[in-house]
């Protein structure tokens, strides 16, 4: 994952990338039906992010009918890759002491040139994350701090602080989730809806996260990035595009590549876990690095392999699917 450098933060340019739409270099024929229908695999998820084994249910759907689901019950700590860090201790520190931050397509490291440069890269002198005689960054220290900062209502109190809450926080949390075991098509796909200019016009209501992963972490929907930095807060995210929340736990606001994967044979994008409605999702990109022109506008299209399946957005749009293209388990 390329990163922006601390040279472009200095300047506070952001450099949009125009992403190009090459053909998949994929051997499955593409198939614009339900042909394939490929169900949920209860293998694919690790064992230890599981709190108990899976198991199945009989569950309501979003159109009224009912049908087997797994019912899924994580602990939503990953057990496959480190959690952390988010934010650097000191303004001299390097990417490998700080997290990433997602901004108007963009990756940025959260190192300590970019907190001292946040008053540039905004454009706002209010800014002012460190101490200007130690360089020590202002960040929250415990799960109360945690608590008053990272919520809606940011007290004046937070104002400037890098917001960091810990694993400990949240290491006996669980959340259940349901997944039709058996993907089906609905009559009409549901549009995610998000905050102010997150989302598309015509959003409706749904499951507020997008899926999960393998690890049983969480596909959340999009940060809100406009009302952390509204506090003149900052909650950056891992390596892995997650942070933590203590009603969520740990989750995913962007997909880099670090979470379990399923590898294909024949070029496709790697597999990365599951939406609500039980349809697979992939990562962006195939092998060869191209894109997939022929999204839908959830962001999902069909092959004779995997059937239906939906590709994620780039990281630095703070994304993951626009939409679920099939029925989920209220």
């Amino acid at each position: 994952m390329n990163h922006v450098t601390p040279l472009a933060l200095a300047t506070g340019l952001l450099l949009l990338s125009a992403a190009s739409c090459k053909k998949d270099d994929s051997t499955s024929p593409a198939t614009t039906s339900d042909e394939v229908v490929v169900a949920v695999s209860k293998a694919n998820f690790l064992a230890g992010g599981l709190s108990e084994a899976v198991s199945v249910v009989s569950r309501t759907l979003s159109d009224g009918t009912t049908a087997d689901c797994y019912k899924i019950v994580v602990k939503s700590i990953p057990t496959d890759h480190a959690m952390g860090p988010w934010c650097p201790t000191n303004i001299a520190d390097d990417a490998s002491k700080g997290g990433i931050w997602l901004e108007n397509g963009n990756v940025y490291d959260v190192d300590g040139a970019f907190i001292k440069n946040m008053a540039t890269f905004y454009k706002d002198n209010t800014w002012m994350l460190y101490n200007a005689s130690t360089g020590a960054v202002t960040k929250t220290q415990t799960q109360a701090d945690c608590a008053a900062a990272a919520n809606p209502n940011v007290g004046a109190e937070y104002k400037n602080f890098c917001v960091e809450c810990l694993p400990s926080y949240v290491a006996n949390l669980t959340h259940t989730y349901y997944l039709p075991i058996t993907p089906k098509k609905a009559a009409t796909p549901l549009v995610f809806a998000t905050g102010p200019g997150m989302g598309p016009p015509g959003s409706t209501a749904g499951p507020s996260s997008r899926g999960i992963a393998f690890n049983g972490v969480v596909f959340d929907a999009p940060a809100p990035v406009s009302n952390i930095l509204a506090a003149y807060t900052l909650a950056p995210f891992d390596d892995a595009g997650g942070h933590i929340n203590l009603a969520a736990g740990y989750h995913y606001h962007a997909a880099t590549g670090l979470s379990t994967k399923i590898a294909q044979t024949d070029g496709h994008a790697a597999m990365i876990g599951y939406a609500f409605d039980g349809y697979g999702m992939y990562e962006r990109l195939s092998v060869a690095g191209t894109e997939y022109p022929d999204l839908d506008a959830s962001r999902g299209h069909s092959d004779a392999t995997r059937g239906y399946h939906y590709h994620v957005d780039k990281a630095g749009n703070n994304n993951f699917i626009n939409g679920l293209r099939g029925v989920y388990a209220n």
